[in-house]
């Protein structure tokens, strides 16, 4: 670098990129934030305090610690006289703490949403030094929305966060806290929590491939798997029940009985598949949300379910234009890798429509179709709340970074409330789009048509021991074979095929 540049060039090219905390990057964000006027108009004070945030912006930006800044600042100026820059008079005169600090803005959770997607401009386009224009997914009254709805509903010294995606995976809302001035730590896209009851959205999907229905019944009783004994948050065992009524109130009994009838492995490969990329355990405990997951992918995950089995990938670039108006990148959505089949997704959107307008997640109710679940994890550690209404797909968390227990937190609590507040705001301009749920089963699932056993004979022939075609003509069948009609058993009112017999 020093062969290259002059060491004022590098220092300059630092200090427009560093970050002086308070979502302040380069020199000028940060006299803007702070002082409320750009970096050529720094008065010496001014100067040192932005000098002082370097060395830990967390600690010492004044948004966080106005009188560490402060502080901090009378560090820099000591440092300036000993190095005379400053003379020893002028170093006396400065006074830091007289400094006035511009009000702080309403709103910087966006800078979530930004500190994940531009760094995502490395992999998208060739490294440039000329100007560039960045369009991004985000609507900026959904954000607000968002932002609103987390400090709202989190409860006192829980965080919160939330990922709000369109049909295509368009990131349109992204809040990774409730402060991003605090905490610039992105809840939504780094953290990882257990999910709780939430995961059982991959449960209930592999049951419904691997053959079993909404109304699949299953006795809700005392069970132990591998030593393992599932317990219902009621206490309560209630008998048997549709696997729509299992996952209306979440019994875990049910869930446990899924995993051990198709495999926690299947399970597992369900929750790869729809985007779960952290690992994900396949002890029995596991169709219980115990494997660590992150917001934005179970986010994802419940957006493929909405597209009717469609695999859905969060995207946060639109296009990228160069100065002079050259195309750079421009973000084409693939939506053609199917997930699984479309009586499966249905089956699941039906179900979780249920849990909205029944269950567990009465209180996302918005006044239009919403599909969700909601997860708690053990002594109420993490709330959850996933749903979709109108092409929106939004999944609410909240909880502690400590991981402490959050007094009255439950997924159908605060993250449902939440969850309600942004979406009512989310999908007001949208049309009230009634889900499809109409499911329609495969072939290998249905009983045969009943032609099978009334509709005019297949023209094939016959052959005897040796090979030879009996009884075959173009017109139909001759003697040699004949075809009872089925027998009806009045008392189950279904057709049971008769043998075919040679006569």
């Amino acid at each position: 670098l020093e062969r290259k540049f002059s060491m004022d060039q590098i220092l300059e090219a630092y200090l427009i990129r560093v970050y002086f905390g308070g979502g302040a990057y380069g020199i000028d964000a940060a006299s803007r934030k702070f002082f409320g006027h750009p970096a050529t108009t720094l008065k010496l004070e001014e100067a040192a305090i932005i000098a002082g945030l370097v060395k830990a912006p967390s600690n010492y930006s004044p948004t966080a610690d106005e009188k560490a800044a402060i502080g901090r600042a009378g560090v820099v100026i000591a440092a300036m006289k000993d190095a005379g820059v400053l003379l020893p008079g002028e170093a006396a005169r400065a006074d830091p703490a007289a400094i006035r600090f511009a009000p702080e803005e309403n709103s910087t959770s966006v800078r979530y949403f930004t500190d994940w997607a531009l760094p995502q401009l490395e992999t998208l386009i060739e490294e440039t030094e000329a100007p560039i224009d960045v369009w991004t997914t985000i609507d900026v009254g959904m954000q607000r929305a968002a932002e609103a709805a987390i400090r709202a509903n989190a409860p006192p010294g829980a965080q919160g966060a939330l990922v709000a995606l369109d049909r295509d995976g368009a990131v349109r809302a992204m809040v990774g806290g409730t402060d991003y001035v605090t905490s610039i730590y992105n809840r939504s896209t780094q953290a990882v929590r257990q999910p709780g009851s939430a995961f059982k959205l991959f449960v209930y999907l592999a049951a419904l491939e691997a053959g079993m229905t909404t109304e699949t019944t299953m006795v809700d009783e005392p069970i132990q798997i591998g030593g393992w004994s599932p317990r219902n948050s009621s206490g309560r065992f209630s008998g048997e029940m549709s696997l729509r009524t299992a996952f209306t109130y979440s019994i875990n009994t049910i869930a446990a009985k899924i995993g051990a009838e198709v495999g926690t492995a299947a399970i597992a490969d369900m929750a790869r598949r729809f985007g779960i990329t952290t690992p994900v355990n396949t002890m029995p405990s596991m169709v219980l949300g115990t494997s660590d997951v992150r917001l934005i992918d179970m986010t994802r995950a419940y957006a493929g379910v909405a597209s009717k089995g469609v695999a859905i990938v969060p995207y946060g670039i639109v296009k990228v234009v160069s100065d002079k108006g050259e195309l750079l990148y421009q973000h084409q959505p693939d939506l053609s890798r199917v997930l699984v089949a479309p009586h499966v997704a249905a089956g699941m959107t039906d179900l979780l429509q249920t849990a909205v307008n029944a269950g567990t997640g009465r209180a996302a109710q918005i006044g239009r179709p919403v599909a969700g679940k909601t997860g708690t994890t053990s002594s109420n550690k993490d709330g959850w709340f996933m749903g979709f209404s109108s092409g929106i797909t939004t999944g609410v968390w909240m909880g502690r970074d400590d991981a402490r227990p959050v007094r009255g937190l439950q997924g159908g609590t605060a993250p449902a409330r939440a969850f309600a507040q942004f979406m009512r705001a989310a999908v007001s301009g949208r049309k009230v789009e009634p889900f499809d749920t109409e499911v329609k089963l495969p072939e290998w699932q249905l009983e045969p048509d009943e032609e099978v056993y009334f509709g005019d004979p297949d023209n094939g022939s016959f052959v005897d021991a040796d090979g030879n075609p009996i009884g075959g003509t173009d017109e139909g069948f001759e003697s040699g074979v004949s075809i009872d009609p089925p027998s009806i058993d009045p008392a189950e009112g279904e057709s049971q095929p008769s043998d075919i017999l040679p006569q």
